[in-house]
């Protein structure tokens, strides 16, 4: 897909209360991928956000987590496609998915914000819902309040399967950069999904 650079941006709310929760699951997405690439997250002087200056084998790739609430990600995700000149089809955007099982990770090109106030903010702010997502599963509660789910952190007995879901989350987005959505497509939808 050339040597075009990537902006990978994990999705969450700031700060240690937040950090393990469910909403979280974007941001420790992109964590999980700093690790992998032998990259370092640390503050960012023009956009409020973590940012990691990395490369997947021959392409320059920025790793970004919002310092931001997650309602108010549209503007760290802006300043930062302006600041690295990252066209939008090189934006991936990873958030918590309540409509998938933990465990699985879909991938995909634009579609609605299905009520998630991050990707809702992502889309006021660059005026179009044009990027890449990749979606982890967090799985939807059978009762009780998706609101409260999502700032919940994930249960003890749900830590293996959430450390494989990042896993095969950053190898779906390593996949998707080198070679290209169909493939990564292909290769990651519909496979057997990790048991919560």
């Amino acid at each position: 897909m050339g040597a075009l650079r990537w902006l990978v941006v994990g999705l969450g709310n700031p700060g240690p209360a937040y950090a393990g929760t469910r909403h979280n699951a974007g941001a420790m997405t992109c964590q999980r991928l700093a690790e992998h690439t032998g990259g370092r997250l640390r503050g960012h002087r023009r956009a409020h956000a973590e940012v990691a200056e990395t490369r997947l084998q021959t392409q320059p790739l920025i790793i970004a987590v919002p310092r931001s609430y997650m309602n108010e990600s549209g503007g760290p995700v802006a300043a930062l496609l302006a600041y690295y000149r990252v066209d939008l089809s090189h934006l991936i955007v990873c958030h918590d998915e309540l409509d998938l099982p933990l465990g699985e990770v879909r991938l995909k090109h634009g579609g609605s914000d299905a009520g998630h106030n991050g990707l809702r903010s992502i889309r006021a702010a660059l005026g179009s819902g044009e990027f890449l997502r990749c979606r982890v599963g967090i799985g939807r509660p059978l009762t009780g309040d998706p609101a409260r789910y999502v700032l919940a952190p994930f249960p003890p007995p749900a830590q293996p399967a959430l450390s494989a879901a990042l896993d095969r989350a950053v190898t779906a987005l390593e996949t998707l950069m080198i070679d290209g959505l169909s493939q990564a497509q292909q290769r990651f939808h519909g496979r057997s999904q990790v048991e919560a």
